[in-house]
């Protein structure tokens, strides 16, 4: 697959070749909901806490005696059915991180790129020099390229100029190519990202995913030989 590459003023001047089975994948809503749902869940605190009726204060007395009131027995004004009660089972801190295969995150942000190539919400740019640092070089260079909307702007290595030009603005985030993920992509309109990105994506999805076992069965077979 051919896919252009635009310059700062949104000039075609080259294409760049992709490998079709990175970023022409069909989409799998199963995967990436899946994925989408980890994503969520690792952002979450999970800092929320209420107490229950052995930490509220107060309540050290039986409120009443036990029979020839007439009223119903109680054993504490902090009992969760009283006022300022404790609560029966309630949130507690908890730990809401999940583990997402490599392979399937992997393949989940192989879906949402090739979606994103398919309705041409996806361009590539020959580099980011442009930007100096300074919002202004953000919005002249997406101006440039008639992007509307939420855009995430990944480049090929962390730079400062990327982040700092994009960090004021609302609908602008910026990522180097080796943290992208399906969220990220999913969650923005366009995808603005340079040449080196897409091919450190297109690296980094095709390397292999047991390479200590790999080495471990070459030494073996080495021994073996020996």
């Amino acid at each position: 697959m051919e896919l252009p590459v635009v310059n700062a003023n949104g000039d075609a001047i080259d294409t760049i070749s992709i490998d079709d089975g990175i970023f022409d994948v069909p989409m799998n809503q199963t995967l990436v909901h899946q994925a989408m749902v980890i994503y969520q869940l690792n952002q979450r605190q999970g800092t929320h806490s209420t107490r229950t009726r052995a930490e509220v204060s107060g309540g050290g007395r039986k409120p009443w005696i036990q029979k020839h009131t007439g009223r119903a027995r109680q054993g504490s004004i902090r009992s969760p059915q009283w006022r300022h009660g404790g609560i029966v089972f309630g949130p507690k801190p908890r730990d809401y991180r999940k583990a997402l295969p490599r392979a399937m995150r992997r393949k989940a942000l192989q879906c949402v790129l090739s979606e994103k190539i398919r309705n041409g919400r996806l361009v590539c740019i020959d580099s980011l020099d442009s930007l100096d640092g300074r919002t202004k070089s953000m919005k002249q260079l997406l101006e440039s390229l008639r992007i509307i909307g939420s855009v995430l702007v990944v480049s090929g290595e962390a730079q400062q100029n990327v982040a700092r030009a994009g960090g004021n603005l609302k609908q602008v985030w910026t990522l180097p190519s080796d943290l992208v993920n399906a969220n990220d992509v999913l969650k923005r309109e366009t995808v603005l990202i340079t040449v080196d990105g897409i091919r450190r994506i297109a690296e980094l999805c095709t390397k292999p995913r047991f390479r200590a076992r790999q080495a471990a069965e070459a030494a073996a077979s080495e021994e073996a030989q020996e």
